[in-house]
């Protein structure tokens, strides 16, 4: 299950909550809350599963990206042989092979530096999600204990 899903769920749970006169508290269906948080402890770490996925399809995505570059390179070379080979045009040949393996290289750093960014915006999203939801639970947690610590007397209009 999403935890962004899980988290509107919490939020509509609070919502519908009735508030308690004169405080800042309100009542919460435990049995409710309670099968929320057992769901997102489920669902967090599937998130972050989702997470090392990205993270693992970056590395799968640069040795792509490396073996790529070798094929290029070894082409580049074989082509810049058979020119000198056949062609005896030494110069053009050895230009022709460094403009491709130049290329090559930039074609590879581009692939790498874009599988980079996109593992750290993933990274990072998640990130703010997790926040966002331990902040959350922070607060879940801080409203349930004041309400313990707070004593039970009976409320005057």
């Amino acid at each position: 299950m999403d935890i962004l899903h899980l988290v509107d769920r919490l939020e509509e749970l609070f919502n519908e909550s009735r508030p308690i006169p004169l405080t800042h508290n309100v009542i919460v269906d435990e049995d409710r809350f309670l099968d929320i948080i057992d769901q997102m402890r489920i669902s967090i770490p599937e998130e972050v599963k989702k997470a090392q996925q990205v993270f693992s399809q970056k590395d799968r995505i640069l040795a792509q990206a490396q073996e790529e570059a070798n094929r290029t390179l070894a082409l580049a070379r074989e082509k810049a042989d058979q020119l000198v080979e056949k062609e005896g045009l030494v110069l053009k040949a050895q230009k022709h092979a460094d403009q491709i393996i130049e290329q090559a290289r930039m074609e590879a750093e581009n692939i790498k530096v874009g599988a980079d960014q996109y593992a750290l915006d993933s990274l990072l999203n998640l990130n703010m999600e997790l926040e966002h939801i331990m902040t959350q639970i922070r607060n879940g947690i801080q409203i349930l204990e004041e309400k313990q610590i707070s004593p039970s007397t009976p409320e005057k209009l």
